[in-house]
């Protein structure tokens, strides 16, 4: 017996099938191993540095998490826009902003990276992020159980208050890294 693809894919509707998905930790997993691999890396990346600086690795970690996180979203972009579009806002009525999305994660992480047009960046961060936290708080209100398409297809991570979180600590490191 053969399941749909929209069974396994991170926008499937359907609930998975664990008990009380909500205070299960281990549906984060690899969210927080990607957290945890990128924390890594913005602090191997600063290693060679003579003195830590909190603004370097934030812009490290944001830059390594947004090419990551496009990265696992272009492995199956279609299904990326389909899941995409059932929590946020614009994607909901834009399929090209849905299917743009991962690309213009790819552009910040990358800018993030090179250092280019830090203060453009940061002000695109902001508010791509908030703007996105919006659908998240909404789909949490309406107390829909869908998957968030934030890990691609390849990984299947609830909408809840860590996808809120998620979105809101990047658009406040941005919002630091725009201040200081």
């Amino acid at each position: 017996m053969t399941s749909s693809p929209e069974s396994k894919s991170c926008c499937s509707s359907q609930p998975p099938e664990t008990e009380n998905r909500n205070l299960s930790l281990s549906a984060y997993t690899p969210l927080f191993v990607i957290l945890l691999a990128t924390a890594l890396g913005a602090a191997a990346r600063h290693h060679s540095e003579i003195s830590w600086s909190w603004h370097i690795w934030m812009h490290d970690f944001m830059g390594l998490f947004l090419l990551v996180f496009a990265m696992v979203k272009l492995f199956d972009l279609s299904s990326f826009a389909v899941g995409f579009a059932k929590y946020d806002l614009l994607a909901a009525r834009s399929r090209t902003y849905a299917l743009g999305y991962p690309f213009i994660e790819l552009a910040l992480g990358l800018a993030y990276l090179s250092r280019w047009q830090p203060q453009a960046t940061y002000f695109a961060t902001i508010v791509i992020l908030s703007f996105g936290a919006l659908g998240v708080l909404n789909t949490m209100r309406q107390g829909k159980q869908i998957n968030c398409a934030c890990m691609g297809q390849i990984l299947e991570v609830p909408v809840s208050t860590v996808t809120l979180t998620e979105n809101l600590s990047m658009s406040v490191m941005a919002l630091a890294m725009l201040l200081i």
